[in-house]
């Protein structure tokens, strides 16, 4: 199995900055990919940056500009700095990867991130 646990959420006032962390650790063989979604009360979950195997990255055009995703292949650990924060960033913040080569794909519990204007 392979265990994730994030952090780095928090409450924070319009403009201002976090930095989230998404540690793996279990039975990985293989990164794949990892990246990070959220969900909004009410809302759908959605992508909101991803980084493969190649360190290709990929963005939800909201955050783009904002948002930087990076990870430490030693640590098995993907980032997400999060600049110029907006009230409607505000949601549960869930980290996921892509493991081994089954292609296995796990979640961590999510970390809340919320906004204030």
């Amino acid at each position: 199995q392979v265990q994730l646990v994030e952090s780095g959420g928090g409450l924070v006032q319009a403009g201002g900055s976090l930095r989230l962390s998404c540690v793996a650790s279990g039975r990985i063989f293989r990164i794949n990919s990892m990246g990070w979604y959220r969900q909004a009360p009410g809302k759908q979950r959605e992508l909101v940056a991803a980084i493969a195997s190649d360190g290709s990255t990929n963005y939800a055009d909201s955050v783009k500009g904002r948002f930087t995703i990076s990870r430490d292949n030693a640590k098995i650990t993907v980032y997400l700095q999060m600049d110029s924060l907006k009230p409607e960033d505000t949601a549960a913040y869930l980290c996921n990867v892509n493991v081994n080569s089954y292609f296995a794909s796990y979640w961590g519990q999510g970390t809340q991130v919320t906004v204030s204007s």
